[in-house]
């Protein structure tokens, strides 16, 4: 398996993303192929990996993938790389909710067999560190802290008292970054906002982020310790090939562009391969959906901070309703089902489902566990899967009368709807945990 480096964290908010993304871009300018992985369910941060490394940036999620296809779907991002550098979630011990390690930085790194990089923010400690450093080390004996990147140092003479406390826990000292506003990248409510809304900043984010780490930090000795990883036995996935459906191949218009950036890699590799012919298409700028449509997937994203301009398009969304109206398969997540409700902030969008949304000072947020309540064209009654859930809007109703979703936690509650073709639904869901999704819906397409 290729080299690889998890780039953890003791908590949130320490510099994971800006050193992770500083990492891919400094090793790929070296002439590196680097493969770039996000651990959990977010969709922002492997945007900006992709803009440090030209490839797609991949999630690995034990919970809504499951613990064994960790590995292969590493391997089937890596393939023909010479290094991969995962950025972690959270804090490193952090995982699913009452499930102790699911889901956890320290769980995909063991299941890499990857040595661990902690990134410290250190603006408020100085001999302290060593003790924050010796515990996360010593915790779990199977995860291998490799070495600490120091974030947010101060002066020459805070980087000396950092230095000299670490130098008793046996844990080396890979990197030291200054504070630099210019690496920042902007948040808004539901974390950073993505690259496809400021494409010209986020690259110059990125290349300043890399310019910081070249300075900071020791990239022989993280490429040697990346190069340290033991072998593991893993076969890459590849999407199912599923029985091509007769005649042409359906077309699965997928709505991109700045409004919808949610969506996962393997998605369109699998409605690929189960014979389906994937076109993107931009709510913001296309008045028509892609000639020939015979099913729509809208995601998720920020149709929130686009409605007046997602409803200037009449002729999108008069289209929508009409392929809706003919019973052609749909499936919408999160802001796709918003795009379909009747409005948001009283804005009009589609209409497709009768239901209003509008924006929630309450952030919800955390893995499902979904048992389908009807047959869709996503799922048959009683298919179990698991999702996420991450959003500040609420819908009314929040289920129509044929439901999307039984959840079990955090409460016991129906979701969604299910509306001939339509399946609409707060839930994201990652389809390489349960290729059979993609299947049934480009078998109903076609």
């Amino acid at each position: 398996m290729v080299a690889r480096l998890v780039i953890a964290a003791p908590s949130s908010g320490a510099g994971k993303t800006t050193v992770a993304t500083g990492l891919m871009a400094a090793f790929a300018s070296r002439g590196l192929s680097v493969s770039p992985h996000k651990v959990g369910p977010d969709y922002i941060d492997p945007g900006y990996h992709a803009l440090a490394t030209g490839r797609p940036g991949r999630n690995l999620d034990a919970f809504m993938c499951g613990t064994g296809m960790v590995a292969p779907l590493f391997a089937h991002g890596s393939r023909g790389c010479d290094l991969a550098v995962v950025e972690g979630v959270m804090g490193l011990y952090d995982g699913a909710a009452d499930q102790g390690e699911l889901a956890s930085t320290a769980q995909v790194a063991k299941l890499l067999r990857a040595p661990v990089v902690l990134v410290v923010d250190a603006s408020s400690q100085s001999r302290s560190v060593a003790a924050l450093v010796h515990g996360f080390a010593s915790w779990d004996p199977e995860v291998r802290i490799g070495g600490v990147i120091l974030n947010k140092v101060a002066t020459d003479r805070h980087e000396h008292l950092l230095r000299e406390a670490l130098g008793e826990s046996g844990v080396p000292v890979l990197g030291v970054l200054r504070r630099a506003p210019a690496v920042a990248t902007p948040s808004r409510h539901l974390g950073l906002i993505p690259v496809a809304e400021r494409q010209a900043q986020a690259l110059e984010a990125v290349a300043a982020q890399a310019e910081q780490v070249r300075r900071g930090c020791d990239l022989d000795a993280l490429l040697a310790l990346a190069r340290s990883a033991p072998p593991v036995a893993a076969e890459p996935w590849s999407p199912p090939a599923a029985t091509a459906p007769a005649g042409r191949r359906p077309v699965v218009a997928v709505a991109g562009g700045a409004a919808f950036t949610f969506s996962y890699a393997e998605h369109a590799e699998l409605l690929t391969a189960a014979g389906a012919e994937v076109v993107a298409f931009d709510p913001l700028r296309d008045e028509a959906l892609p000639e020939g449509t015979g099913g729509l997937v809208i995601g998720g994203g920020f149709p929130e901070m686009y409605a007046a301009e997602l409803a200037a398009n009449e002729p999108l969304r008069k289209a929508v309703a009409e392929l809706a109206a003919g019973g052609a398969p749909i499936a919408a997540e999160c802001a796709g089902l918003l795009y379909l409700a009747r409005s948001l902030d009283g804005t009009p969008m589609c209409g497709v489902l009768d239901a209003d949304a509008r924006m929630s000072e309450r952030l919800t947020l955390g893995y499902r566990d979904a048992v389908a309540v009807n047959d869709s064209v996503l799922a048959p009654a009683g298919a179990r899967l698991r999702g996420h859930e991450f959003h500040r809007t609420v819908i009314e109703p929040g289920a129509g009368p044929v439901a999307a979703w039984g959840l079990r936690q955090p409460e016991r509650r129906v979701e969604g709807f299910v509306r001939g073709g339509v399946h609409a639904s707060y839930v994201h869901t990652h389809w390489a945990g349960s290729p059979e999704v993609a299947a049934r819906f480009v078998g109903h397409c076609a």
